[in-house]
């Protein structure tokens, strides 16, 4: 006799967080084209997408010989070491996660990205502890769900150089308003998928 369909034993569910997987983002540009960099698999980790990548180093331009840079909430490190792998003299790269900053660690070692440096520390604090206008370029992605934008944007706008750039990344636009309570503009902006990509400058 034929089992019903409804009768057959069903295969146990295994929740899609349980299931092992490999993450990895890939350099776009510069010496380190095309080289893939492991992600850990940590919660809330959320490497900028590919495409956003690529048209913020569109609008930075793809030589960056001689740039100072801070990447604040590290996360993966694509950012920052991107702008490395582009000729960037200076590039510190801020995590609080312990796990993530030796992931940052081994990826500085396997590139040997003399000009990196790795951090662990409070983004916005490190931010702080920047000298005026001495930075050419400041990228924030923090959590999408923090409450750490305002305070990360009003020390970045101190830090950054009259003619440098601050890249923010955030679920949603900032508009003119907002961003000229912490002394900065809009100069460029993408929206893609949750994404909001905004280079800014600081205000005249």
């Amino acid at each position: 006799m034929k089992q019903k369909k409804s009768e057959l034993p069903r295969k146990p569910r295994v929740p899609r967080h349980a299931v092992a997987q490999t993450h990895e983002v890939r350099i776009i540009g510069g010496q380190w084209k095309r080289t893939k960099l492991a992600v850990a698999d940590r919660p809330g980790l959320r490497p900028t997408p590919d495409r956003v990548r690529e048209t913020l180093f569109n609008w930075l331009g793809q030589d960056m010989t001689g740039w100072r840079c801070m990447d604040a909430f590290a996360g993966t490190g694509v950012l920052g070491f991107e702008a490395a792998s582009r000729g960037a003299k200076e590039v510190t790269l801020v995590e609080q996660d312990t796990a993530l900053v030796a992931q940052l660690k081994r990826i500085q070692t396997q590139l040997q990205a003399s000009a990196t440096q790795v951090v662990r520390g409070d983004a916005v604090a490190a931010l702080k502890q920047l000298n005026p206008a001495s930075m050419d370029a400041i990228f924030l992605d923090p959590p999408f769900d923090s409450v750490l934008f305002e305070a990360a944007l009003q020390a970045a706008s101190r830090a950054i150089a009259t003619d440098g750039f601050v890249y923010l990344e955030a679920p949603v636009l900032w508009t003119d308003e907002q961003l000229a309570d912490v002394g900065l503009k809009c100069h460029r902006h993408l929206k893609a998928g949750a994404v909001n990509a905004h280079l800014l400058q600081r205000l005249a």
